[in-house]
């Protein structure tokens, strides 16, 4: 950081922003985080991010001057050269200059990359993927989100939206995308999806305690509700929880057909809410469905860092795109 005493990292998503300092060893001294309120545009939103990254610095006692660059995981394909977010329909959000935006308010470099790129680079520079060759992160939440490092380098693609592990398409003639397209594995795996058919199960009567605690309203069917109503003994529940993260094992296993990684890393709210279900049944769809010259080489992971990932990995990549020291 050239006298620089610390990066910023910021996890930057749908519904919260999280800021955190972070010292040159990727030891986090401070975090903090606020509500998105993407409806107010991405002028407003940029400033309070600007404003969150200078609350970071003064929470972990150090001055402004102290800053050396900022690295952001934002949503959406995006540009990670220009630092442009090129499609957030989660933000309603179309050709943003995020990284122009932000330095213009910081006046230090900042760099831009996707969020789950992030939180998958976050685990190999720091976490259950450190070490390894070739990793694959597959982060299943409200979407399916994908990131892919190859030799310590995160692989964007001609497109700049490689790791779209979400869109490998399970079931043809399936449920419509919001994508576009029929059949994704987010159609039958994400958190919407499984939120779905827990609801449609609750209303022919097979998933009492979804529905005597939480109803038929998606919004309060989180990870962690859905986590509950399985300890509560909803069978069904569980059943659709399981086949759900099969099918992200299948989607891995043409992941794994196609690169043959030594680490597949799991994470997102999912994941966090119910980590042995989870790391249980991918790793069987990997099994199953990947060639066995290659299925034996995978090592199928729990992430570690949690909600740190996607700001350790977006301060790391930062320092990496900067050549700094």
């Amino acid at each position: 950081m050239a006298g620089k005493k610390i990066a910023i990292g910021v996890d930057f998503g749908a519904t919260k922003i999280m800021a955190a300092a972070l010292d040159k060893k990727l030891n986090i001294l401070s975090r903090v985080k606020i509500r998105t309120k993407a409806e107010r545009g991405p002028k407003d939103t940029a400033e309070r991010m600007a404003s969150l990254a200078r609350e970071a610095a003064t929470s972990a006692g150090f001055d402004l001057d102290d800053i050396g660059y900022v690295g952001v995981g934002a949503p959406g394909p995006l540009n990670p050269e220009e630092g442009v977010i090129l499609s957030a329909p989660n933000l309603g959000w179309e050709k943003v200059p995020l990284k122009k935006m932000l330095e213009a308010d910081l006046k230090v470099p900042v760099v831009v990359d996707n969020d789950v790129n992030m939180g998958t680079y976050g685990e190999y520079v720091a976490g259950a993927a450190k070490g390894k060759m070739l990793v694959v992160g597959i982060f299943p939440g409200s979407g399916i989100g994908g990131g892919i490092i190859i030799d310590g380098k995160v692989i964007h693609g001609a497109s700049g939206a490689a790791g779209e592990v979400g869109h490998i398409i399970v079931d043809p003639g399936g449920a419509l995308c919001g994508c576009g397209r029929r059949g994704c594995v987010e159609t039958v795996a994400s958190r919407i999806a499984i939120a779905r058919d827990i609801i449609a199960a609750g209303i022919r009567g097979q998933s009492p305690y979804v529905m005597e605690h939480f109803g038929t309203n998606m919004q309060k069917l989180k990870s962690s509700s859905i986590a509950e109503a399985i300890a509560a003994g909803d069978k069904v529940v569980e059943q659709i929880v399981r086949y759900a993260a099969r099918m992200v094992g299948l989607a891995a296993s043409d992941i794994c057909n196609t690169l043959s990684p030594d680490c597949v890393v799991l994470g997102g709210g999912l994941v966090e809410a119910m980590p042995d279900l989870f790391l249980k049944e991918v790793y069987k769809g990997i099994q199953d469905f990947t060639m066995p010259a290659i299925s034996p080489y995978v090592e199928v992971a729990v992430a570690q860092l949690g909600d740190d990932a996607v700001a350790v990995g977006a301060a790391e990549n930062a320092r990496i795109f900067l050549k700094e020291e």
